[in-house]
């Protein structure tokens, strides 16, 4: 849906594919962008920050100290050590998931994982773990975010942009929540955070992450260990 007044120009114009970091797919061998050269994680999470700040899910990202005000995605890993015995000198089967959902337990996090196909599922190190990249880049171009990042927008179509950005993070933007079935929902509050001024922070669930240094990656408490 467009805000009114919005024309098609503007998401037209968006999609152009000069210069090349906008690009869809290589001027010389027609792969794809996200086939040539995948983003890094700290470019994952920024992309994902900017598209939660300033909406109710907010409270999943965190300011970059002297970022002017840009806010970095607190993803949440998963790592699960299993011991191996092997002789005298005990040896470990880690397995790191480099994005689990916030917010659960270890038990319900590898039930998650469980139900998706096994070569997407992302372990590091894995096509799966790659897979998980390559949408982030197809899903969430920069420019649809971004409308500084559009090329040949007149001014009155960059703020139609504007708008049209901020309507879709207050009217259609949505987070998943993974729980098991008749225990989800949730919290009626959750869109409080936003409300609070600017320059205050407000800890964070310890499971999504560390505001105090939001550009390291956090690493989940759980292991399991056994077969179990």
């Amino acid at each position: 849906m467009l805000p009114a007044g919005a024309s098609a120009s503007v998401f037209w114009i968006s999609l152009v594919l000069i210069p090349c970091p906008h690009r869809k797919i290589c001027k010389s061998c027609k792969c794809s962008q996200e086939d040539h050269c995948l983003s890094s994680d700290l470019e994952d999470d920024r992309k994902i920050g900017r598209l939660l700040m300033d909406s109710k899910y907010s409270t999943l990202t965190a300011r970059v100290k002297g970022g002017d005000g840009i806010r970095i995605y607190k993803r949440n890993r998963m790592i699960m050590t299993n011991p191996i015995a092997t002789g005298k000198d005990p040896t470990f089967d880690t397995i790191t998931y480099e994005w689990a959902p916030p917010g659960v337990t270890q038990k319900l996090g590898l039930q998650y994982m469980d139900l998706i196909p096994k070569e997407k599922q992302p372990v590091t190190g894995t096509e799966g773990a790659h897979y998980r990249r390559r949408q982030l880049m197809r899903q969430l171009p920069i420019y649809d975010q971004d409308p500084s990042r559009c090329r040949g927008l007149l001014e009155n179509e960059l703020k139609l942009m504007e708008e049209f950005v901020k309507q879709y993070k207050s009217e259609a933007l949505g987070v998943g929540e993974v729980a098991l079935p008749g225990q989800g929902g949730l919290p009626k509050e959750e869109g409080k955070q936003q409300e609070k001024p600017e320059g205050a922070e407000t800890a964070a669930p310890t499971t999504n992450g560390s505001i105090a240094d939001p550009s390291k990656e956090y690493v989940s408490p759980y292991h399991a260990s056994g077969s179990g």
